[in-house]
């Protein structure tokens, strides 16, 4: 995906146009998915329920934009989230069994150990010094940013998801900003580079099913260990948590207006 613009100069002949504007072409002419896609779709990954929508979304024109926009934002909000699901699960069950980098967390010598040793995941990011947790939710705040970007989308040879770019693709850093890290966020060991076309769309079948799995697993986590019995399935297996789960920062954070939306009943 990473474009190499490289020109020779020979006598009588034509100018050579970069490669970033043949890149641009193929990318406008993809084709936006409709409802008739997702009904494939659908069968493809679940040929028992095939296409189930008990609402309209699929339908609407989100902001005033096309159907086909509206579907291309849903399709990438799947993958995005089942892909964050993925991750939190797996991570759940690493920090529900004290599994953690044997290091420092901060240069004042706290371990990842001590943050461990606090309990339940959330209870965990609880006991995160608030530098961190600001630090996290910036670079998740940066991700949501370079994800959007257009001009970004269009050096890694796609368009955005609601103008016909493919759901799900990640544009690269380099060489727009170099980094550190020789990977990208996005298949950074090239694996598929490599793969075939109808390997690809096995692929994308797969990790749909597994991040709507996901998906459910982490809420099931999250729900059993705030409402004890909620998941019966797994009672007795996941360490209770009495926090917030949906509030990031704590009154003990000493951050703006926290204590003040903390105080604040939904009831």
């Amino acid at each position: 995906m990473l474009s190499v613009v490289s020109q020779s100069v020979v006598s009588f002949s034509a100018p050579v146009a970069p490669v970033r504007h043949a890149v641009s072409s193929a990318a406008a002419s993809v084709r936006m998915e409709t409802v008739s896609d997702l009904e494939t779709l659908a069968k493809k990954c679940n040929p028992v329920v095939g296409y189930y929508n008990p609402t309209s979304l699929c339908e609407m024109e989100f902001w005033g934009q096309s159907q086909e926009a509206t579907i291309g934002f849903l399709r990438q909000a799947e993958i995005k989230h089942g892909r964050v699901a993925m991750a939190a699960f797996v991570g759940f069950c690493l920090q529900s069994n004290g599994i953690c980098f044997p290091w420092a967390l901060t240069l004042e010598g706290v371990q990842f150990s001590d943050i461990a040793a606090a309990g339940a995941p959330a209870a965990q990011w609880d006991a995160l010094p608030t530098q961190a947790k600001l630090q996290i939710l910036l670079f998740i705040g940066f991700l949501e940013f370079w994800g959007e970007n257009a001009y970004a989308l269009e050096q890694s040879g796609t368009k955005h998801y609601m103008r016909g770019g493919k759901p799900g693709v990640f544009p690269k850093f380099n060489p727009i900003i170099p980094h550190p890290v020789p990977l990208e966020l996005f298949d950074p060991l090239g694996f598929q580079k490599r793969m075939s076309e109808e390997k690809k769309a096995t692929s994308l079948v797969a990790e749909i099913n597994n991040g709507r799995l996901a998906m459910l697993g982490i809420m099931g986590f999250v729900a059993a260990s705030k409402v004890p019995g909620s998941v019966p399935v797994l009672d007795g297996l996941v360490t209770p948590y009495a926090g917030e789960t949906m509030a990031p920062f704590s009154a003990s954070d000493n951050l703006p207006f926290v204590s003040d939306m903390l105080g604040i009943s939904p009831f």
